[in-house]
């Protein structure tokens, strides 16, 4: 039933169908059944939480903390809210969300719309703590000192997540990504540092960063990630690249391009992370992955972790299953004994 729906709402225009999903889950989130127990091989032990299985729920499904318990009922091992921003914000002007079905991808410029920090928190607090969830923060584009921005959101929100991601890769709020530059990398990250210090819950603190640095940029952010201590990275968000391969009509849609054709350059930009870094801090494989050979790629690569969105859209809550089944065989394959055994086997 629920695949049936997931193939009903892709005839609907992209944005309007994904807010269709959400308020469908909300609204059947109590007759969910629970997904089964996960097999003990795939549990891991990461940001010194135990997790029942490393897929994950990318940001951007749920950008207002409005179903994170109903999303792990379909068998993920955590979920990641947001992004959300200290005030609220519609983001960029519609449309904004762009299937490319031949290309298995998609293309947004969204640009952080979300109803606000203070909206969430009040779902969040309500929550209980069901299961692994983390929060990513943003900043607004209108904001005179974004850092500010990410301190503010950090204070009100590290309480009511496992984790928290600050993200500075998005390619669709102008001048974000200068973000990721070392002098502002350094000042963003020392800032909620010491926001944290303030704190009586040490959330880990993650930085997601974009697919389409380059050598020294990669080299500069490894440098001060290490330096600083955060607990990790998540490699990596949407790429403002077009490869030539692309087939569908949308293709030149302005925006960050996540799905298939992601899969290869954010895999090859987690492996060089994983060497600049070896297994010193956490690492997150994200873009492209839809099945389970994916995932395994990504943790060779060297993930402890991996999320998943786009392909969702086009295969249905029920490829969560089928991802940890084939990520297990791959596992058997190789003669690994559980999935933190294959951690950064390829990026060695």
């Amino acid at each position: 039933m629920i695949e049936t729906a997931a193939r009903v709402l892709g005839f609907l225009p992209a944005e309007p169908a994904h807010r269709l999903t959400v308020g469908l889950t909300r609204l059947f989130s109590p007759l969910l059944p629970q997904a089964p127990a996960d097999d003990p091989r795939l549990g891991a032990h990461v940001l010194g939480i135990h997790f029942p299985n490393p897929i994950g729920l990318a940001a951007g499904f749920d950008k207002d903390a409005d179903v994170p318990d109903a999303m792990l009922r379909f068998g993920f091992g955590f979920v990641e809210c947001g992004t959300l921003t200290p005030k609220p914000q519609s983001g960029n002007p519609k449309p904004r969300l762009f299937r490319l079905r031949e290309d298995r991808a998609v293309i947004n410029r969204m640009g952080f719309n979300n109803r606000g920090i203070e909206s969430a928190a009040q779902r969040l607090a309500r929550r209980g703590r069901k299961g692994i969830v983390g929060i990513n923060i943003g900043a607004n584009k209108d904001s005179a000192d974004r850092i500010a921005d990410y301190a503010i959101g950090f204070r009100r929100l590290a309480q009511f997540g496992d984790y928290v991601t600050v993200n500075v890769s998005s390619p669709n709020t102008p001048g974000l990504r200068g973000l990721q530059n070392r002098d502002e990398l350094q000042r963003l990250l020392y800032a909620l540092l010491d926001v944290r210090s303030s704190l009586d819950r040490k959330t880990p603190l993650l930085l997601k960063i974009a697919p389409d640095l380059d050598e020294a940029a990669l080299d500069e952010i490894a440098a001060v990630v290490l330096e600083s201590g955060i607990e990790g990275l998540i490699v990596s968000n949407t790429t403002v690249t077009r490869p030539a391969s692309l087939r569908s009509a949308n293709a030149g849609q302005a925006g960050g391009l996540s799905g298939k054709p992601l899969f290869e350059p954010s895999t090859l930009a987690l492996k060089e992370m994983r060497k600049r870094i070896g297994s010193r801090i956490a690492l997150v494989g994200v873009g492209g992955v839809s099945n389970g050979a994916d995932a395994y790629a990504k943790i060779r690569a060297g993930a402890s972790l991996v999320q998943l969105y786009t392909a969702l859209a086009y295969e249905g809550p029920g490829l969560v299953t089928r991802i940890k089944r084939e990520l297990l065989q791959c596992l058997a394959r190789d003669g690994f004994a559980c999935v933190t055994d294959a951690v950064g086997i390829d990026a060695a």
